[in-house]
């Protein structure tokens, strides 16, 4: 095997070091808000070095972040020898980590805006220890024909060992495979993006990015003249004040359109040779590959507006590492319409079930929906009706809401065991189906308070592996025997035969 030397294209210390700017803003942003945005030159005021010394610091870093990006660029090597992906770096400290090529579930892709002017991608090489959500290798920049060339050469030794391991146990040569045909499981149109800004939490992050902006600069704001003027301006009636909140929300959902439309944009779902590929992105254009055999169960996640109009979305908890950076979680489908999420689903994996009959919990199970809640709760509406009374007794209309909600946590609650599959029905807010199999659950916990015991009702909760942590899902309140039959049903190890 070729034991030629490749470096990474020096758009990586572009990219590192600029990565390292957006680690460096909110420090800096504390800095600047603490000094109360006063930044002063004059040496005979006493704040002179209370400005220079932060900034002066803040520069020596931003000089150090650049020279480490070009040092780790300059010594950054890889190469393929002995089947194995091996990867080299730094100056004083030498770095060095070999990748058998059977150990690589696969090759991560990234084009950030640097990597889409030069023409290049960034790698993230994930393997079967990747379960932090950190992959084994990033290859910042490198051309596209350099990561397809790792992506050939990866594939030519599996195929070989495979073929060399089918030819020891049969004795007889083994023909090439053809190459596997791909298909398209999922891909959203721009209605789709629209109804998934609309339902999803952009708004909310809109909003909530405005306020805090806002708060920032909350001294330089004329809050007087502004509530003068808005009590001029309420004098023109309801219908201006109306047509003003209609055009704020408007102007918001525009903006999480935006943010959607730029994260989401051609997102697409391709199964092929047991893997599936998910690419999106507009400016920032993202593909990660998923082996089916990696992912460790699927939940199906309907918040309560979805429910109502009837769509859902889908997330794999896998042992990959996702997208990358904050993004470890991996979306399937971000909306569908759920009269047409199973025939996709049961493509993919035939060997579950998607449509079972759940058994819930008791009806002595109820009250504990939300009984708990009033332990913190009561309280609270004391304090709020002592100090405000007589007003702080509205207060007590928080009671409804709360009951309704564990009325609906309680409906929707259940479990189903189907041969070696278990599935969980669950809501805080959305509801959530976690389906898993039994060969992929981590740890199956039972818990049980004094006065649940009393009434024969317990809960449950299940753990995969997924990310550093592991994902979980639990079922509150259920029988007792329930919980003991779903005990045994894990014990059995009728999924080995």
């Amino acid at each position: 095997m070729s034991e030629d030397r490749f470096k990474l294209h020096p758009v990586a210390a572009v990219v590192d070091f600029v990565k390292g700017l957006k680690e460096l803003i909110l420090p800096f942003l504390i800095i600047f808000f603490a000094n109360g945005f006063n930044v002063t030159f004059n040496p005979g005021d006493g704040s002179f070095w209370a400005s220079i010394v932060p900034l002066g610091i803040f520069v020596l870093v931003i000089i150090v972040r650049l020279i480490n990006g070009v040092l780790k660029w300059w010594t950054y090597v890889y190469w393929f020898e002995e089947k194995e992906l091996r990867v080299e770096y730094g100056l004083l400290v030498k770095k060095k980590r070999y990748i058998p090529f059977d150990r690589i579930q696969s090759l991560n892709y990234k084009e950030g805006i640097f990597h889409r002017i030069f023409g290049l991608v960034q790698v993230m090489v994930e393997t079967a220890g990747s379960t932090n959500g950190k992959p084994e290798v990033i290859l910042t920049a490198i051309t596209k024909e350099a990561a397809d060339q790792i992506e050939l050469v990866t594939r030519k030794s599996k195929e070989e060992e495979y073929e060399n391991e089918l030819q020891s146990e049969t004795g007889n040569s083994v023909e090439k495979a053809q190459a596997p045909s791909s298909r398209v499981i999922h891909k959203m149109n721009k209605k789709d993006l629209l109804v998934l800004a609309t339902t999803s939490s952009s708004m909310g992050v809109v909003i909530a990015g405005v306020a805090a902006a806002l708060s920032q600069f909350a001294e330089f704001i004329p809050f007087e003249w502004l509530f003068e003027e808005f009590s001029d301006f309420i004098k023109f009636g309801f219908v201006i004040v109306a047509f003003a909140v209609f055009v704020s929300f408007l102007f918001t959902w525009v903006i999480a359109v935006i943010i959607t439309f730029i994260n989401y944009y051609d997102f697409t779902v391709i199964e092929e040779n047991e893997r599936l590929t998910i690419t999106r992105g507009l400016l920032e254009k993202k593909r990660v590959t998923i082996p089916l055999n990696r992912i460790q169960a699927i939940k199906i996640v309907e918040n309560p507006v979805r429910q109502m109009f009837g769509f859902a979305a889908v997330a794999v908890e896998s042992a990959s590492g996702g997208f990358g950076g904050e993004e470890k979680k991996i979306t399937l489908f971000p909306l569908i319409k759920k009269s047409r999420l199973f025939k996709p689903l049961h493509e993919l994996l035939p060997e579950l079930e998607w449509q079972q009959a759940l058994t819930k919990p008791p009806k002595k199970a109820k009250p504990f929906f939300y009984r708990i809640d009033f332990v913190w709760l009561l309280p609270v509406i004391a304090l709020c009706s002592y100090i405000w009374f007589p007003y702080g007794l509205f207060s007590l209309l928080i009671i409804v809401p709360i009951i309704l909600l564990g009325l609906w946590q309680f409906k929707t609650t259940g479990y189903a065991i189907s041969g070696n599959q278990l599935t969980l029905c669950y809501r805080i807010f959305s509801r959530v189906t976690f389906v898993v199999e039994k060969k992929r659950i981590q740890a199956l916990e039972s818990r049980q308070t004094f006065f649940q015991k009393r009434r024969e009702i317990a809960s449950v909760e299940v753990t995969v592996m997924s990310g550093f942590t592991g994902a979980t899902a639990k079922a509150l309140n259920l029988e007792t025997r329930d919980i003991e039959e779903m005990m045994s049903w894990l014990e059995k190890n009728d999924h080995l035969k």
